[in-house]
């Protein structure tokens, strides 16, 4: 048995090499690899010395020989295929092990050039390892380090790999390879010839790996699963660790999404609880209890069977709060183990745990060129549409105050912490706040109207008063009328985009009712 190794990381290939030496197979390598195992004692030929053929161009090409890529490929069940090795005096390789140059990790780099990306593709690595993994019935492939382990088990119990493991190496080998070309061709598609960005790529390769199958889907009709995104940042719904609960559900992973990328917006800690993928109560508190108990009021009736996400850790007393309620999901940056010991005793609740992300780092910063992590994507018959994510944070300063009553340092805190939630609630979209707390939520309706109403309705329900709150609306007030419903129901302040044809009977509207009104500059639909 013959197994050719040539590896660009060598974590864990010396003992590997060694347990496949014992075993009486021999070891084929190139360059770097094959001095190395050298080094360590072990007898070695060079794949210069199998070709009878030096490698050349600064090492671009050495691999890329019949007497490799035969070896790989003859079909020992194929009497002509062994005829032809035996005249040209080839040897089979049965087992071949190859990671590729670190093209992903380069161009990660902040000083990454493209003259550093080009020169690590890997070109005769990809094409080994599709040799091996297309005659996978003859050749096993080992294309992580991984797999180590489980390859020299199956050796050293059966003398060979298993037919089922050598298919799965060469499912998880083209895998790996198809994520390696997407890689490269997003890198290179998202770049002009000089190396500067281009707005978008010209082809949008998805790098996306199944973690699960999922009871259903949106309806029990529908069949769902769970993928990641290979180029995932920190701080992500996928990075989640359950730590209890029953399987998460295509909803409530939706919905769990929602209430996370709300929550860790907020710069205090903050109590966001999402119902159908909206925002039913957001409210910051000096402690988690009082964030929650703040949310909570906001809309009590819609929070019945919520997703409850903090942006911070969750103590005893707050877990037991929520424990006298329905809450499908809960999700907080860590618990203590009191809280977890009072959560246990409601076994069937999701409890997530999810890090805050990190400040960007050079991988985040280039990965709008790596993949999809900084593009918001919707299908769409036929295709998709891409957009860079909405990720614009508004500072006091951006605002323009345009009415004769300017806002109190209070309402502006209300406003900024207004508008903060209004981005994460289906347009058109409604919210009433004060004192960084949520009162009324009007969302997803087709007129801006009705969504006024329907947050001042909420309000008024939950018992909550409207006199004095801030109102922001996610797009502007194309009439006087949207205003004259959020004032009516007591806002003395508003925060809006701004930019209608109508902005001055607005803010006349404004004026003539005494309110404050702030414009943003930008919007923030959400379909």
């Amino acid at each position: 048995m013959n197994a050719l190794i040539s590896v660009s990381d060598k974590t864990g290939i010396v003992d590997f090499a060694k347990a496949l030496h014992q075993l009486g197979i021999k070891l084929i390598s190139t360059g770097g690899t094959a001095k190395l195992l050298s080094e360590q004692g072990l007898p070695v030929q060079e794949v210069a010395e199998l070709t009878g053929f030096p490698e050349m161009l600064d090492g671009r090409v050495k691999t890329l020989h019949p007497g490799v890529h035969a070896g790989l490929l003859a079909r020992r069940d194929d009497p002509a295929h062994m005829r032809s090795l035996k005249e040209h005096a080839i040897d089979t390789i049965d087992l071949l092990v190859v990671n590729l140059y670190p093209f992903e990790a380069t161009v990660a780099k902040a000083n990454c050039t493209l003259e550093d990306a080009i020169e690590n593709i890997d070109i005769g690595g990809p094409a080994m390892v599709r040799s091996a993994a297309k005659n996978w019935q003859d050749v096993g492939v080992i294309t992580d380090a991984s797999q180590y382990s489980l390859v020299l088990g199956e050796l050293q119990k059966h003398k060979k790999i298993t037919p089922e493991t050598r298919f799965a190496l060469s499912v998880a080998a083209f895998n790996r390879i198809s994520n390696y070309d997407a890689s490269i061709s997003n890198y290179l598609s998202a770049r002009n010839e000089d190396g500067t960005l281009a707005q978008f790529p010209g082809q949008l390769n998805g790098r996306f790996t199944k973690i699960q199958d999922l009871r259903y889907g949106e309806n029990p009709h529908q069949h769902a699963a769970l993928y990641k995104d290979l180029d995932a940042a920190t701080g992500t719904l996928v990075s989640a660790e359950q730590l209890q609960g029953k399987e998460l559900s295509f909803n409530n992973l939706a919905d769990a999404d929602a209430a996370w990328e709300c929550v860790k917006s907020l710069g205090a800690l903050a109590c966001v609880i999402v119902k159908h993928a909206n925002p039913c109560g957001v409210a910051m508190g000096s402690t988690a209890m009082q964030a929650y108990t703040r949310a909570f009021s906001t809309d009590p009736t819609s929070a019945f069977g919520g997703i409850i996400a903090f942006n911070g850790p969750l103590d005893a007393g707050t877990a037991s709060a929520l424990s006298e309620k329905f809450v499908e999901v809960l999700i907080a940056t860590d618990y203590s183990a009191d809280a977890l010991a009072v959560l246990s005793k409601k076994p069937n609740v999701r409890v997530l745990k999810i890090a805050l992300p990190k400040e960007a780092s050079a991988q985040h910063v280039n990965s709008f060129a790596l993949g999809t992590q900084d593009l918001d994507i919707k299908r769409i018959g036929g295709g998709l549409l891409a957009q860079s994510a909405d990720r614009h944070i508004l500072d006091a300063n951006d605002l323009k105050i345009v009415t004769k009553v300017k806002p109190t340092p209070t309402q502006i805190q209300d406003m900024l912490f207004a508008w903060s939630v209004a981005k994460f609630v289906k347009s058109n979209a409604i919210v009433f706040c004060a004192n960084s707390m949520t009162l009324g939520v009007g969302a997803g309706q087709m007129s801006r109207l009705d969504s006024a109403r329907i947050a001042s309705i909420k309000a008024e329900h939950a018992g909550l008063s409207l006199k004095g709150s801030v109102v922001a609306s996610d797009a502007f007030f194309p009439f006087r009328d949207g205003l004259d419903v959020v004032v009516q129901a007591g806002a003395s302040c508003v925060i809006q985009p701004g930019g209608s044809m109508r902005d001055q009977e607005v803010i006349d509207a404004a004026d003539e009712q005494g309110v404050a009104m702030a414009y943003t500059g930008v919007r923030h639909f959400r379909h």
